[in-house]
This record gives C-alpha cells, sequence and structure tokens, in this order.
C-alpha cells in the first residue's frame, strides 16, 4: 500500500473519531441554553410585581381627608366607641351631635346594633334656613322624625348601596344609587366619607339632611 493510501485512512480513522467529540459538545451546549432560558423565565415570572386586592372595607370619600389621624376622632378612635358617643369627637358633625341630644336619642343609638347611620355634616344643617332650623330643633317630636330617618336598621355596605331601598327607623322609605366611592341618598345627599365603622353602627358622613317628604 502506497503512502497516499496510507495518508487517507488516518485521515478518515481522525474524523471519524472526532465525530462522537463534536456531536456530545452541541448537545452540552443545547441542554445549557434550554436550562438557562427555562431559568431566565422563572426569574422573570418571580421579578414580576404582584397585584395587590384593593382594600374594600375601608371609609372613602373627599370628606375623609378632614378625619383627625389619630385620637378619639379618628377612624381607629370612632371603631372603639358607640356611634353617637364616636360622633361628639368628629368636629365636623357638631350640629348634628347637638341635635341629637336635644332628640334624647343619644342612649337609643348607643344601645342599638347593627345600624347603619347617614350623618349629615355641620355644612348640610347649614343649608337649612336659619329660620327653619330652628324651628326644627325645638320641636322634639318632629327632630326625632327627621333624625331616625337617617337611621336604617342594619350595617349596609357599599354594595348595598349601589341601587338600594330600606327602611328606616322612623318608619320611612330611604333610598341609595350609586358605584364605587360615589353614592347618592335619596337622589339629593351625597355622600362625603363612607364606611366609617364604629363599634355598633356604620357611617355614611353626607352633605344634606335627610328632610321627610311634604
Amino acid at each position: 500500500m502506497n503512502n497516499r493510501h496510507l495518508r487517507r485512512m488516518a485521515v478518515t480513522v481522525s474524523a471519524v473519531a472526532l465525530l462522537p467529540l463534536a456531536l456530545t459538545a452541541c448537545s452540552g451546549d443545547s441542554g445549557t441554553s434550554a436550562s438557562e432560558a427555562g431559568s431566565g423565565a422563572d426569574k422573570a415570572a418571580s421579578s414580576a410585581p404582584a397585584k395587590e386586592a384593593q382594600p374594600m372595607d375601608e371609609p372613602f370619600g373627599p370628606g375623609c381627608a378632614s378625619v383627625p389621624k389619630d385620637g378619639a376622632g379618628s377612624f381607629a378612635g370612632m371603631a372603639q366607641d358607640p356611634v353617637a358617643t364616636a360622633a361628639s369627637n368628629n368636629p365636623a358633625l357638631s350640629t348634628l351631635v347637638a341635635a341629637v341630644k336635644q332628640a334624647g336619642l343619644v342612649d337609643t343609638l348607643n344601645s342599638a346594633e347593627n345600624i347603619t347611620v347617614f350623618a349629615p355634616t355641620d355644612d348640610a344643617f347649614a343649608k337649612i334656613p336659619k329660620a327653619d332650623l330652628d324651628k326644627l330643633l325645638a320641636d322634639k317630636a318632629g327632630l326625632t322624625e327627621v333624625l331616625t330617618g337617617h337611621v336604617v336598621g342594619e350595617k349596609l355596605t357599599p354594595t348595598q348601596l349601589e341601587q338600594g331601598s330600606f327602611d328606616t327607623l322612623a318608619k320611612t322609605k330611604l333610598t341609595t344609587s350609586g358605584a364605587d366611592t360615589s353614592y347618592t341618598v335619596n337622589d339629593s345627599s351625597k355622600v362625603v366619607c363612607g364606611n366609617v365603622p364604629t363599634a355598633n353602627a356604620t357611617v355614611y358622613i353626607v352633605d344634606t339632611v335627610l328632610m321627610p317628604a311634604s
């Protein structure tokens, strides 16, 4: 056999010997790449920020900004007291508190269980002409009817207010409508701070006094 044939055989043997090594190397690279890709995907998934559930049981509305951050008049403080006492610690409800005392309803409201109070602000009472307001405050029976017309004998959630009709302690009907954080009571009064907890009631602070239908 001449030298040319010997060189060809050597080249062929070398190529055959190297082939498995090349295949192994390619297989290793492919596996590593897949692993790295999978690891990268896992990292991306784990680093994506989780969506936090929106709280549905917290006070809401623009009027809530005026509520003290701490103390007896804060949300935490009011949650510890029955509703008439809690209202007395809120400076925006001073006229309502005076009216409740005038009507002799403090004990009635404080001892009731699981009620909802639609509480008019001082600005709400200021919308009533002074002569009419003075006359109302001097009429205990009429005042009692007005105030108990703001109270429902069950705790109402914001969802129930979306389209609701409820019996009040004055034996009148109270209607609500709205969604999210915007609600109207009796088609006239807006909730300015809603879903406020007290020890025995849920309070929705409103911007207009709910007067009985004439």
